[in-house]
Order: structure tokens, then C-alpha cells, then sequence
């Protein structure tokens, strides 16, 4: 055993060599199938400063619907009045996913995957940065609003004009008044660092911030009522949302209808 295991170390840098061969090979194998079964296309990278998609697609979503079809977006994130993109909309139309399939088809094209889209021209970015999700740290005593307000210093404190932001519902673990200021406040500073940004809210307010900021823009996740019931079109339209759905979308998910209608009577 032991001249089997000298004999093997003395051929170390060999094998190393042979498996970092095959590891590369594995990735690119990998990154050629999934390209040519879930039609990919090669992507454009360049130091334009822009992130433009057409018909852009979730990697994990559209295999997770099982047939079922996904519903593609563009985006469009350029040097003038496209840099940062307020995304408005009710729960469960799809912002959190259009945001993320952003960033996931950057990261797949600067590590040399095709992308799920029609077409992709994408600046090289320096970092990706996400506030996205609800997570509190209970073992260092930290509240999810904590949390969340950590990881937005970090973002605004690090973030250049290279950079691609993800922020999600900023603000939304405090009172509605701090968390709408904290959240202006954000956007504004992300848009005069000129970042990458994609700004999903809830608040209505700040869909006037671009009176105020040039480099930002209004989209929206569309939805329609039919017979008291709402109905996800899951398509990303210019412009802010007219209503956030919300009632509609806690009906959806069970609470009695009693409390519903308590609610309609306390929204009026």
C-alpha cells in the first residue's frame, strides 16, 4: 500500500493536471447540452455599457414548468434614461423571477454560456449585488430589517457604474413612512453611481422619481381582474402598475372571505 501511494504521489502533478482537464471538459460538455436542448443563444459581451434582451428566460423556471409555457421579457438597461429600472407590480407576477433571470443570464455569459433568450447584448459587469428575499440572523440577534439594511450599505457603499444591483422591496420591514424614504433614498443614490440597477417595490411614490432622475424608468409586471379574480399575464410592460392587487392576491392564497371583505371596507 505504501509504494502504491508513493508511486500515485509521484505522479501528482499528472493527475491534478488530468483532473483539471476533465473538469473543464465536464463544464463546457455541460454548458453545450443544456444550450443546444433549451435553445440558447450565443450572447453578445462587450464594454458598451448596455444590457439589452430580447425575449429573455428564467434557466430554472422554464424546466421547472414542465411543459408548461414560460412567459419571455426583455430588458433593456442602457447609459441614459434605462439605467435604473423601477419594477411595480402585484405579488406573484413575476418580479423577484424577471430580476433574477437578469442577473443569471449575465453570470452565464461571462462565464462563457450561451443564455436563454432570443438575443443578448451584455456589458461586462463587475460585481452582481442582490437585496432580495426576507432572512432574519437570529443567533446574532439581528432582525431581518437589519439584515436587509446591512446588505443595502454594502450595496450602495460598494456598487459602481460596471455594477448589476438587484434590489427587492427595500424598506418593507419597517414603517411605511421610513421604509418609502429609505427606499427613495436608495434609488436615487444607485442611479448618481449610475449602476446596473433593477428596483422591484411596492411603493407607488417612487415611480415618480423619474421627474426628478434621468437615468430612471418605470416597467411594470402586468395583471388583470376577471370575475373578482386576479389573472398573472406575467409580461413586463413600460410604465408604472396601476394597483398592487393585494387583496385579490390574499384571497388567492386562502384567507377567508369574511376577512376579505372586512379588508375591502377598511381599503375604502
Amino acid at each position: 500500500f505504501e509504494e502504491v501511494r508513493k508511486q500515485v504521489a509521484d505522479q501528482l502533478v499528472r493527475v491534478q493536471s488530468t483532473a483539471s482537464a476533465l473538469a473543464q471538459l465536464d463544464v463546457l460538455n455541460s454548458f453545450a447540452r443544456i444550450s443546444r436542448q433549451q435553445n440558447y443563444v450565443c450572447p453578445e459581451v462587450n464594454l458598451g455599457g448596455k444590457i439589452v434582451l430580447k425575449e429573455s428566460r428564467h434557466p430554472v423556471v422554464e424546466v421547472l414548468l414542465d411543459g408548461a409555457p414560460f412567459v419571455p421579457n426583455d430588458v433593456l438597461l442602457d447609459k441614459n434614461e434605462n439605467r435604473v429600472a423601477i419594477i411595480t407590480g402585484p405579488n406573484m407576477a413575476g418580479k423577484s423571477t424577471y430580476m433574477r433571470q437578469t442577473a443569471l443570464i449575465v453570470l452565464m455569459a461571462q462565464i462563457g454560456c450561451f443564455v436563454p433568450a432570443a438575443s443578448a447584448e451584455i456589458g461586462v459587469v463587475d460585481s452582481i449585488f442582490t437585496r432580495v428575499g426576507a432572512s432574519d440572523d437570529l443567533a446574532s440577534g439581528q432582525s431581518t430589517f437589519m439584515v436587509e439594511m446591512s446588505e443595502t450599505a454594502n450595496i450602495l457603499h460598494n456598487a459602481t457604474e460596471r455594477s448589476l444591483v438587484l434590489m427587492d422591496e427595500v424598506g418593507r420591514g419597517t414603517s411605511t413612512f421610513d421604509g418609502l424614504s429609505l427606499a427613495w433614498a436608495a434609488a436615487e443614490r444607485l442611479a448618481q453611481l449610475r449602476a446596473y440597477t433593477l428596483f422591484a417595490t411596492h411603493y407607488f411614490e417612487l415611480t415618480v422619481l423619474p421627474e426628478s432622475e434621468p437615468l430612471v424608468a418605470n416597467v411594470h409586471l402586468s395583471a388583470t381582474e376577471h370575475n373578482e379574480r386576479i389573472v398573472f399575464l406575467h409580461h413586463v410592460l413600460p410604465g408604472p402598475a396601476s394597483q398592487s392587487y393585494g387583496l385579490a392576491v390574499a384571497q388567492l392564497a386562502g384567507v377567508p372571505s369574511d376577512v376579505i371583505r372586512r379588508a375591502r371596507e377598511h381599503l375604502s
